[in-house]
């Protein structure tokens, strides 16, 4: 048995299966670093990936964009009915002041008083008589005297006197008129 067990040969297998031990836990510890290394790296790129892919404080979610719009659609189509009712109102507007000028012209180009057989003259007697004055003419139709009513409820009569300016006889009649 001696001869089977051979202490150094054995001593020499122990010695290299250390050694390739020894060698084998380097390249195992190598590899470990490089994959711990290798983690690392991919964990700062999981982490900017991260920051990248979440959505900042100043961008709304997609729900609330959403809602924005929706609120923005519903702005627009309250603008476009209001500009639709003002366009119109405008159409209504030029439309009406069209034909109140035309109107005008149609107005302007006429003559009321051509119209009717109004005789002036007896308009004019007419607010004469209602100021207080009644004029009598005489058989050649020219003024004989003047009936005025004072607010007294006096009348007086005034002759035509060729004696006294015009100025005058107005200054006596308008005196009596208020008297």
């Amino acid at each position: 048995m001696i001869s089977i067990i051979d202490p150094e040969e054995d001593y020499l297998t122990i010695a290299l299966a250390e050694e390739q031990m020894a060698v084998r836990a380097a390249a195992r510890k190598k590899e470990l670093d490089q994959a711990h290394s290798n983690l690392k790296a991919l964990s700062r790129i999981l982490d900017t990936a991260r920051s990248s892919a979440t959505r900042p404080p100043t961008i709304p979610s997609a729900e609330k964009h959403a809602e924005h719009l929706n609120h923005l659609d519903a702005t627009r189509l309250n603008l476009a009915k209001a500009i639709n009712d003002a366009e119109s109102a405008l159409s209504s507007k030029q439309a009406e002041l069209s034909r109140l000028k035309e109107e005008a012209r149609a107005l302007e180009g006429s003559d009321p008083a051509a119209e009717h057989d109004l005789d002036g003259t007896v308009l004019r007697l007419q607010i004469y008589r209602g100021l207080g004055f009644e004029p009598v003419l005489n058989k050649r139709g020219e003024l004989e005297k003047m009936l005025v009513e004072g607010m007294s409820g006096d009348i007086h009569v005034i002759s035509s006197d060729d004696r006294k300016s015009e100025q005058e006889n107005v200054e006596l009649l308008w005196k009596l008129a208020s008297s």
